[in-house]
């Protein structure tokens, strides 16, 4: 049961739970991106406006976030399913054109390697993209989780925009940026 993955009608509902268990709990918020705020307010001696709040009230939320840390390497090392990992016929057709092959990780090696990192493509995936995922996150107020599942439960106006602007920029991404970055 473990080193397989649940389907959406078990999983689904276990992340909603947690939304209202840490509202009634302890009227804290579900969100991951803020974690990186906490830290920074708590290495970083300057008096920059940003960082200057008590961060020691948000300890709980770099806890949770170890905790999804060492529960990922957990699961990485004992949960491992020996198996290549399935993907649509369609999909691997696809994927094949641009030399895709490897299904062995979660990742594909052929655009997640340290060898890959510096060519153009890995450079434009990983740093690039990085860079643009943390851009995005700061300026949306929000990660995707922390706005889909908490803001949209609460019932927050921006956090449905953003939500949506998540889901075209990833259909965009998915149907003309991403072919093209693959036949670099």
């Amino acid at each position: 049961m473990m080193s397989q993955p649940w389907p959406w009608y078990i999983a689904g509902p276990l992340i909603g739970l947690t939304v209202p268990a840490l509202l009634l709990l302890g009227n804290k918020s579900f969100g991951i991106s803020s974690s990186m705020r906490h830290i920074c307010a708590a290495c970083l001696p300057a008096n920059v406006p940003f960082f200057n709040y008590d961060w020691k009230k948000e300890l709980w939320n770099l806890f949770f976030v170890g905790g999804i840390f060492l529960g990922g390497l957990l699961a990485a090392q004992l949960l491992a399913a020996p198996t290549e990992i399935v993907v649509h016929e369609d999909l691997r057709n696809d994927l094949a054109k641009a030399g895709l092959n490897s299904y062995s990780s979660i990742m594909p090696q052929e655009l997640f390697s340290w060898q890959q990192l510096t060519t153009l493509r890995g450079w434009i995936f990983i740093v690039f993209g990085g860079f643009l995922v943390g851009f995005g996150t700061r300026y949306a107020g929000g990660c995707t989780s922390g706005h889909a599942i908490m803001g949209l439960s609460t019932l927050q106006w921006p956090s449905l925009i953003a939500t949506c602007c998540f889901m075209i920029g990833g259909l965009v991404m998915t149907h003309f940026i991403l072919p093209f970055l693959l036949s670099l």
